[in-house]
């Protein structure tokens, strides 16, 4: 991996996690590390799926393989949110 790729994965991270927060109604209750945290796996797991499926090779924009990563962030921060906010470990 070169240095290139790791900030490349964390700014695509932090876009996607940002996305995941704001379509998740609510307050959540994780910090904006935790946040690209999960919308770096989210990414990393949604490009899995869409090339599993065949939909990440399309030219241009790849909006099905978008759309599937902003999913799994939205769903990844309510878990990560449900799980720190049931240890009694929430931020103001």
């Amino acid at each position: 991996m070169t240095i290139q790729s790791i900030l490349g994965a964390i700014v695509i991270g932090a876009i996607i996690g940002a996305l995941g927060r704001l379509f998740l109604p609510g307050k959540q209750a994780i910090g904006w590390i935790l946040t690209i945290v999960v919308g770096i796996v989210a990414a990393l797991i949604g490009t899995a799926i869409a090339q599993n499926l065949g939909v990440a090779t399309t030219p241009g924009i790849d909006w099905i393989e978008l759309v599937m990563q902003v999913v799994l962030a939205v769903v990844g921060v309510a878990l990560v949110s449900a799980i720190r906010g049931r240890s009694g470990k929430t931020r103001v």
